[in-house]
C-alpha cells in the first residue's frame, strides 16, 4: 500500500508539472481566445489513460508485459490524474457506455458537468461574501 501511494504522489507530481508547463508555453507563445492548453492536455491525458487501460488490462494482448501495480497507479491515477482528472472521469465514461450502462453513463456525464460548474460558481459567490 505504501509504495502505490508514493508512486501515486510522485507520478501526480510530474503530471501536476506538466500541466503547469504546457500551460506557461501557451501563455507565453500563443495567443487564443479559448483554453486550448486544458483542452490539450484533457484531450491528451484522455489518449494516454486509454492506452494504458488497454495496455495494463487487455486480455488480447498476449505480449503484455507484466508490469508492477506500483508503475500503473503511477502512470494512470498519478501521471494522468495530475495531468488531468478529466482523463480518470473520460475512463470511467468508457467503462459504463463498454458495459452498456447508457442511463448511468448520460447522468454521470450531466451531474457531473452541472453540480460541478454549479459548485464553481457557489465557490465564488461564498468567496466574495468574506
Amino acid at each position: 500500500m505504501f509504495y502505490n501511494i508514493t508512486a501515486v504522489f510522485i507520478g501526480g507530481g510530474a503530471g501536476c508539472a506538466l500541466r503547469f508547463l504546457i500551460g506557461e508555453i501557451f501563455l507565453k507563445n500563443f495567443s487564443l481566445n479559448l483554453p486550448a492548453a486544458t483542452f490539450l492536455v484533457n484531450v491528451s491525458g484522455g489518449l494516454l489513460i486509454g492506452f494504458l487501460f488497454a495496455l495494463f488490462t487487455a486480455p488480447e494482448l498476449a505480449a503484455k508485459p507484466e508490469i508492477n501495480p506500483a508503475v500503473k497507479f503511477a502512470l494512470t491515477a498519478g501521471f494522468c490524474g495530475g495531468l488531468t482528472t478529466f482523463s480518470t472521469f473520460s475512463l470511467e465514461l468508457f467503462e459504463m457506455i463498454e458495459h452498456a450502462e447508457f442511463i448511468q453513463a448520460t447522468a454521470y456525464a450531466v451531474l457531473s458537468v452541472a453540480v460541478c460548474l454549479a459548485a464553481v460558481w457557489m465557490g465564488v459567490y461564498l468567496a466574495k461574501l468574506v
